[in-house]
């Protein structure tokens, strides 16, 4: 079978060895932000072995983790040049390519991760999906790794939105992210992730907006004292990959990759879900101290988000498909 790689002159020279490995194969460089040891992470590890097992060895997969390709944005870049690169990413950035896709990293969607298999199978995400195809070449092939519960992590308690006034609050560089944490009273300070215990260490920043698995991998708990349960977005992210590379696969190898990378993302999801809880355990045992916050004083700051950025009309469409 005839090797498809698409390798633009940009591309670390790390990556362009590892492409050049095997000629006689199909190969997936995957890009993601969080460390080797994330269930998510691992998840992937299992995903690669199978499908490098059901397809004979004709496509294969290599992970880079802590965002070893690049940033997000570069990665999506490489991408959409047709680059031979999959990254794990969440839809408030994909937003720039497809508006209406933002709402699935808008705040408060949904009351439980879970429910995102009702938005994913809907007719109006799938078009979506096209859409991005079409319009910009990057193939949303899954929308259901559940990355935790975005929390608030100070230096200060928190337990009211007034609290947050003036506080750098670290956040994604998209529309949606950053307009929540302004509507929930904090100052919206996007960094890439790999910088953000560096900036908290510096004081560049006064916190950070994170779920509580990635935290610990990055180990946060050194540089931040408390926590705000907030759960102001359940992060539900997806696999993007370039349409033009994807199609190129044979059909046998699309589904298998589908397949697999589908039934990883269900996995890592239980993981992480677990997870939590043990994670908030270690991190009070390490002194960082946890509050229940009122949710609901930070619900209502944020219904602004979906009327500035013209979510209303899609919420309703989504959550009201049976």
């Amino acid at each position: 079978m005839k090797l498809q790689t698409v390798l633009p002159k940009t591309l670390p020279i790390a990556l362009v060895l590892a492409s050049g490995s095997a000629y006689a194969n199909y190969q997936l460089n995957l890009s993601i932000a969080l460390s080797p040891q994330d269930p998510i992470a691992l998840a992937l590890d299992e995903a690669k072995e199978t499908i490098a097992e059901r397809s004979d060895g004709e496509l294969t997969i290599q992970i880079f983790p802590n965002s070893q390709l690049g940033s997000d944005e570069d990665v999506v870049e490489q991408i959409r040049s047709g680059a031979n690169i999959a990254i794990l990413i969440d839809a408030g950035r994909l937003s720039e390519y497809q508006p209406e896709l933002g709402i699935l990293s808008a705040p408060y969607l949904v009351e439980d991760p879970m429910d995102y298999d009702r938005i994913t199978s809907s007719s109006l995400y799938n078009d979506w999906v096209e859409s991005l195809a079409d319009q910009s070449g990057l193939r949303l092939l899954n929308y259901n790794w559940f990355q935790g519960s975005r929390q608030m992590l100070t230096q200060n308690e928190v337990n009211t939105p007034e609290d947050l006034k003036g506080v750098r609050i670290r956040t994604i560089n998209s529309p949606v992210w950053v307009k929540t944490i302004e509507a929930m009273g904090a100052t919206a300070t996007p960094l890439p992730w790999s910088e953000v215990y560096s900036a908290l260490q510096l004081g560049s920043i006064d916190g950070a907006e994170a779920q509580l698995t990635a935290a610990e991998g990055q180990n946060l708990h050194e540089v931040i004292t408390h926590v705000a349960l907030t759960n102001h977005i359940h992060l539900m992210t997806g696999i993007a990959t370039s349409d033009q590379w994807y199609q190129s696969l044979p059909e046998e190898l699309r589904s298998i990759l589908d397949e697999e990378l589908l039934k990883a993302g269900d996995e890592a999801s239980i993981a992480i879900a677990e997870a939590q809880a043990a994670v908030q355990e270690r991190m009070e045992g390490e002194g960082v101290t946890f509050t229940e916050v009122d949710r609901e004083l930070f619900r209502e700051r944020v219904d602004s988000v979906y009327e500035e950025l013209g979510y209303d009309q899609y919420r309703e469409q989504l959550l009201g498909q049976e």
